[in-house]
């Protein structure tokens, strides 16, 4: 492993910049078109329920690609994998921008990030190849740094290119993009693993692969947790132009703007992560938070059944949820990720499956569910928050008796989950 020892405080930082921005591929690819919403309901002759099934069908796309890649990243090494899969991306990318009907869009849309969700797997394996695992969660926090300012960005420049030039050229934006990533990674980025033969890519090996990782009780505890907690911002994407645009009529620009201010609540926490790690244990931050995230979430719900709140309290609840899943996910991975290395990209790859499998179909509640736009949200997300705290507290008792047996685990498991 190319491990961080050697390297300056330059090239560390250069490094995490080139993960944080292969990691926003997959924001950018769900934000940016969000504000085009109303464009192509109008151009599809079709209902806003409809289109933003594109955000769920993103997420199935992504899920699946996520374990077609890993075994990939580690018998192939990182980066070759990464340059066919972006170049996939560009090409679904350009066909999604001439779709001609819902479907097609759709269908698209589920190629798009199956093909892209390499930049992903690859980046978050490579945090654990380039980082020691007591600074994972730390450097998974200075990602979501990065990460945390597409959603920012993204509806802002959406928007932009939606007024001024249509919808379909935000999907020329994003295949810039992505091919600006791919002479990045093939210049300033160093292979974080080198190929490995003895990885087959053999159906049977790797599922007895996949069903080692998944069988750890570090592992599948804190992935499922980590991914429930999660999926409030997966719910939060799906439906806030439904609540915004639709239920509230604000305009695409407006719409922008509170996404970016939400995204700050998603940046903030995760930055406070990196101070709480110093002093606190990933677990102890994790389990604070989700606790926090399900008392914000029922209070959300039951103001919303009754009416009480008007755009800015939605605003308020939002932040702090949002707030919660930045500061909890960080934790919950690193937890996970810890007690693997040299099968970390099947590892990664595993975990993005679930996180994003789950986290998609969740999210397509909020098409699918025949409630207003808030209504749908705040119901899943109350219960979504609730499913990570009810497994975490039921796991925690395997995952400290495996812990205490001493049985099968390596000793950085420990590091990052014990209180410090």
């Amino acid at each position: 492993m190319n491990r961080i020892d050697n390297r300056s405080k330059r090239q560390t930082f250069l490094l995490i910049l080139i993960l944080g921005a292969l990691e926003t591929i997959t924001p950018i690819s769900i934000d940016m078109y969000l504000p085009a919403f109303p464009r192509i309901v109008q151009d599809f002759h079709t209902e806003i329920g409809k289109v933003s099934l594109s955000v769920s069908t993103y997420f199935l796309g992504f899920a699946i690609g996520e374990i077609v890649y890993g075994p990939l990243l580690d018998r192939f090494g990182r980066k070759r994998p990464v340059y066919t899969g972006l170049a996939l991306y560009v090409a679904a990318t350009i066909i999604c921008g001439l779709s001609n009907s819902i479907d097609s869009f759709l269908l698209m849309r589920f190629f798009q990030a199956l093909s892209g969700c390499v930049a992903s797997v690859a980046a978050i394996a490579m945090v654990r190849d380039f980082f020691p695992v007591d600074k994972t969660a730390s450097v998974l926090s200075f990602l979501f740094l990065i990460v945390g300012v597409s959603p920012m960005l993204a509806p802002t420049i959406g928007s932009f290119i939606v007024t001024a030039f249509g919808w379909r050229y935000v999907f020329s934006m994003l295949a810039i993009v992505a091919s600006i990533m791919i002479g990045v990674v093939f210049f300033f980025l160093p292979e974080g693993h080198q190929p490995d033969t003895s990885v087959s890519l053999k159906p049977r090996p790797i599922i007895n692969g996949f069903k080692q990782i998944l069988f750890n009780p570090t592992f599948y505890v804190f992935t499922l947790a980590g991914t429930f907690s999660f999926a409030g911002l997966f719910v939060y994407v799906a439906g806030s132009p439904e609540i915004f645009m639709n239920d509230f009529h604000v305009g695409a620009k407006t719409y922008g703007a509170i996404f970016a201010f939400l995204s700050i609540g998603f940046i903030g926490s995760s930055q406070l992560n990196h101070i709480l790690n110093r002093k606190y244990s990933n677990e102890r931050i994790f389990k604070a938070t989700v606790i926090i995230q399900v008392i914000f979430s029922g209070v959300y719900l039951l103001g919303v059944l009754n009416g009480w709140y008007g755009l800015w309290a939605h605003i308020g609840f939002l932040f702090v949820i949002l707030s919660c899943t930045g500061l909890a996910y960080p934790n919950a991975a690193a937890i996970a990720l810890s007690p693997f290395s040299n099968n970390a990209g099947r590892a990664s790859a595993l975990l993005g499956f679930m996180q994003i499998g789950i986290g998609g179909l969740i999210s397509s509640g909020v098409g699918v569910l025949h409630f207003k736009g808030s209504v749908a949200v705040s119901i899943i997300m109350m219960f979504s928050s609730a499913a990570a705290l009810c497994i975490l507290l039921i796991g925690k008792n395997q995952v400290n008796k495996r812990l205490s047996d001493n049985v099968n685990y390596d000793a950085a498991e420990k590091l990052v989950y014990e209180n410090k």
